[in-house]
């Protein structure tokens, strides 16, 4: 039977790991996209200001609820049904009390956020954020109900209706405006709407998914609110929304500052824009960190299960390390390719990309690092860490951005996920030791460090040798990974391969 339930989780981590991927790859896919046709880099960084905005509302209008429902959903003695009546009514209201202030006081707010020459960006993704955070609780529904293909299904509904509105609005409708027209297309069609047709899009995407989303959520839904339960609630979540806001801040601190820091608002966005584009380029780091959690550990911890003690969160991060500073020294030494992604104009900024990939990978390490707390329930020292964080990497943007531009805000992340990596270790190790690998994970940095130099100073001006050069270093470092952690036969396709040889023989 735990057998069973290990298979069954297993395959849900990986239907729920897999959609979540290949919907953060494909949203990627829109930077192209977008920084080619949009390359004046003042729009794109509005793009960048507008989403900033959101994902901070986004932690807001959900205020943690999201953990509190499985909590209470689970919890004993509580009927789940009323649980997620409550729940939905809860975020519901707030949800919608948001779209009528934002609708209210639009002249105020936009004047605040100094973005008044186009107020129905505004208004349109504040009926988005309330959206999505109204969502939260069906999608969470779907979850307890043991329905991962339902919701990954409508996770990649959204992205592929965004996807397709926006090589609609942006693409299409542009190219039969220009080369036909007579046709009616500027009855709905207005090219000078620009970068609001992206906001438009997701708006879109949004209500088909909500559409869909309905029959689910509203199933044998009783509207009963329970004024106990939701203050229970509230106030078991409040901590989490702290936590949440705390972490969102730290990832968006540069879209919601930078029209605050530079006196001249088109520097500001234009700087904005060129940095959060070439940003994107490191979500590939990220991407290979959740793929690491949801693919590697389920196969690791399921080979070390007979073991005891902390020797399986000390292998985790050390393969962590070693895999995460492959993918760096992958993604820099071709970066001459990867830069193509964004336009000519945004090119400049791509400086920022060995130096914020290093500090998401600092961040991964903070992340596996996290399991001391959660396994004595010092949860609280999590929040601290967060907080602390946040209050860093906000002080060294608004004190360097001005002065330094751009480049700062990469660095306030590297420094900022140094820290509380470090500040994690040293009290972890007081709560709960660990015995980390630290000498080979040194030894891997030293090494990944001394690769980067070796590979990418030498002034090579032909550019296929500069990337066979490189490529030597990135064979070098990979043979050192398998012939000293990571022997092939301990590969499971490859174990296969050895274990039919040796049979036959």
């Amino acid at each position: 039977m735990a057998g069973n339930g290990m298979k069954s989780l297993a395959k849900d981590t990986a239907i729920y790991g897999l959609s979540s991927i290949i919907g953060r790859f494909f949203n990627w896919l829109l930077v192209p996209l977008h920084t080619y046709i949009f390359t004046d880099t003042i729009e794109y960084g509005k793009v960048s200001y507008i989403y900033g905005y959101t994902a901070l509302f986004m932690v807001l209008l959900t205020y943690g609820m999201e953990t509190g429902f499985f909590r209470f959903m689970n919890k004993e003695g509580e009927n789940p049904d009323k649980v997620y009546a409550t729940s939905l009514i809860s975020l519901g209201t707030t949800s919608l009390l948001f779209i009528l202030l934002c609708f209210s006081f639009i002249n105020p707010i936009s004047s605040w956020m100094e973005y008044t020459e186009h107020k129905e960006h505004i208004w349109m993704m504040a009926i988005v954020v309330a959206l999505d955070a109204f969502m939260t609780i069906p999608f969470a529904y779907l979850r307890y109900q043991k329905k991962p293909v339902r919701f990954a299904t409508l996770k990649l509904i959204f992205i592929g209706v965004n996807i397709f509105f926006n090589i609609l609005f942006l693409v299409v409708c542009p190219w039969i405006y220009k080369n036909y027209p007579d046709l009616a297309i500027n009855k709905f069609f207005h090219p000078n709407i620009g970068i609001g047709y992206i906001f438009l899009a997701n708006l879109l995407a949004t209500l088909v998914v909500l559409l869909l989303l309905i029959p689910t959520a509203m199933k044998g839904l009783k509207f009963q609110f329970d004024n106990k339960l939701i203050r229970q609630m509230l106030r078991y979540s409040f901590p989490l929304l702290i936590l949440g806001l705390a972490g969102v801040i730290n990832q968006t601190v540069a879209q919601l500052t930078y029209p605050f820091l530079f006196d001249n608002p088109d520097e500001a966005f234009s700087q904005l824009g060129i940095y959060n584009a070439c940003l994107k380029i490191t979500v590939i780091i990220t991407m290979f960190t959740q793929a690491f959690r949801y693919a590697y550990e389920p196969f690791f911890f399921s080979k070390n299960k007979e073991d005891t003690g902390t020797k399986p969160y000390a292998d985790a991060m050390k393969f962590f390390v070693i895999f995460a500073l492959l993918v760096f020294l992958a993604v820099v030494f071709y970066l001459d390719i990867l830069k193509y992604i964004v336009s000519k104009n945004y090119t400049a900024g791509t400086v920022i990309v060995p130096i914020a990939m290093m500090g998401e990978i600092f961040f991964g390490m903070y992340f596996n690092l996290s399991v001391w707390y959660k396994l004595t329930d010092k949860t609280k020292y999590g929040a601290y860490f967060s907080v602390f964080g946040c209050f860093l990497q906000v002080a060294i943007n608004i004190i360097f951005v001005p002065v330094y531009g751009y480049i700062a805000s990469a660095w306030a992340t590297f420094i900022c996920n140094l820290v509380i990596m470090t500040i994690s270790y040293f009290i972890g190790q007081k709560y709960y030791p660990i015995k980390y690998d630290l000498k080979n994970i040194f030894l891997y940095f030293a090494l990944a460090v001394a690769f980067y130099f070796a590979a990418m100073y030498p002034q090579i001006d032909n550019e296929i040798l500069r990337l066979a050069y490189r490529t030597v270093f990135l064979i070098a470092f990979t043979t050192i990974i398998i012939k000293k952690d990571l022997p092939l036969s301990e590969i499971p396709v490859i174990n296969k391969y050895f274990k039919k040889r040796d049979t036959k023989k």
